[in-house]
């Protein structure tokens, strides 16, 4: 039977047991993002040799060693520990510049060459939020690059057969549109000719959003966009902390405002939900926030554990919108404090929880 059947199927069920566990793992799928910011030297990387800014923190340094993406073994590895901890498929983080080329594309190359990908299916996250406006042409030549690099391959993450596209930023997409005298949609258009030239039906863009919630834009099916999710948030979309402050001091404040932020965009906005999820927020070896005691929100387990119990509970009791999706943000961005790709302290301890929630092999 169909994957949309079963899963309305198995929520049946689950109103019956009275519980929302009663959905089959199988329905459900969780991703996790991957920031390839470890490879020294990278047009584009924020910083020449990434790993020294990590290394003052012992507790961050990764199982692997201070490793290079691409390096022999790397991605393999950490393909198979994800397959073994429930995590289902893999979005890479991506930029495309001005010279119609990607930039830190080694991660998703080194996925591309793996020896063996152990069934983890993958997505690109176009790391979008530039002021750079990009033409008409440009976008044309980023949507035949996705076409012909990744969208036809079987284990591309697809919703309905379509290629899925997670977007950093869909206000910065709309932006860009109206620059060029054109519309969301019309660029959602181009990339659906890009996709049908290479036997697909279109793609899924999925517009990322940030911040409090914004009033004027355009969470409707007319955005042009599949649905939406998000990166990662840092306070709720619909009230503050206190006067004046709208981000966290603490795992439980970060916790709360990805809670309201699942409500807010369920109610309010249309299509596909991605449910987003955090391990949490410490940036102190990128030189910190801009408000320190944002840096205090980095989960402990128990804290991640009921946190991904939450999101579970969220992605089944909707599972008409969010087609049992979430993913997590994120396996190793060891400089925002948001990992869980096991270390030489930690262990695998974040992605025991993962398992203990959504299941694995």
């Amino acid at each position: 039977m169909s994957r949309l059947f079963a899963a309305c199927w198995f929520v049946w069920c689950g109103a019956l047991l009275g519980s929302a566990h009663a959905v089959a793992a199988d329905v459900l799928r969780v991703g996790v993002y991957y920031f390839p910011g470890w490879k020294p030297g990278q047009k584009e990387s924020a910083y020449e040799v990434p790993w020294d800014l990590i290394k003052p923190f012992p507790e961050r340094e990764p199982l692997l060693g201070w490793y290079e993406e691409d390096a022999p073994g790397v991605m393999t590895q950490q393909l198979a520990w994800m397959k073994g901890h429930g995590i289902d498929y893999v979005v890479f983080d991506w930029l495309w510049g001005a010279e119609n080329r990607p930039y830190l594309a080694h991660g998703v190359n080194a996925y591309l060459t793996a020896e063996n990908r152990h069934g983890v299916d993958f997505a690109i996250l176009w790391a979008n939020h530039t002021d750079y406006v990009f033409s008409r042409e440009q976008f044309e030549a980023l949507f035949r690059f996705w076409a012909q690099r990744y969208f036809f391959r079987p284990d591309y993450l697809k919703v309905d057969g379509k290629p899925v596209v997670f977007l950093f930023s869909a206000q910065v997409l709309v932006r860009n549109a109206a620059r060029i005298g054109l519309t969301p949609k019309a660029l959602m258009d181009m990339a659906d000719v890009a996709a049908r030239a290479v036997g697909l039906p279109g793609v899924a863009v999925v517009g990322g959003i940030g911040g409090n919630a914004e009033a004027g834009f355009d969470y409707s099916a007319n955005s042009g966009f599949a649905g939406f999710s998000a990166y990662n948030f840092h306070g709720p979309a619909t009230r503050s902390y206190a006067p004046g402050r709208h981000i966290s001091h603490s795992y439980t404040e970060l916790d709360s405002a990805y809670r309201d932020h699942w409500t807010w965009m369920l109610a309010h906005a249309s299509g596909l939900y991605v449910v987003p999820m955090s391990s949490g927020w410490d940036k102190r070896p990128w030189g910190g926030s801009k408000d320190p005691l944002h840096d205090n929100s980095r989960s402990n387990l128990a804290e991640f554990r009921l946190h991904l119990h939450a999101a579970r509970k969220t992605m089944t009791e909707n599972i008409t919108r969010t087609r049992g999706l979430g993913v997590i943000c994120c396996w190793n961005e060891f400089g925002e404090g948001s990992f869980i790709e096991p270390t030489r302290v930690g262990g695998f301890s974040y992605l025991e929880q993962v398992r203990a929630v959504f299941g694995g092999e």
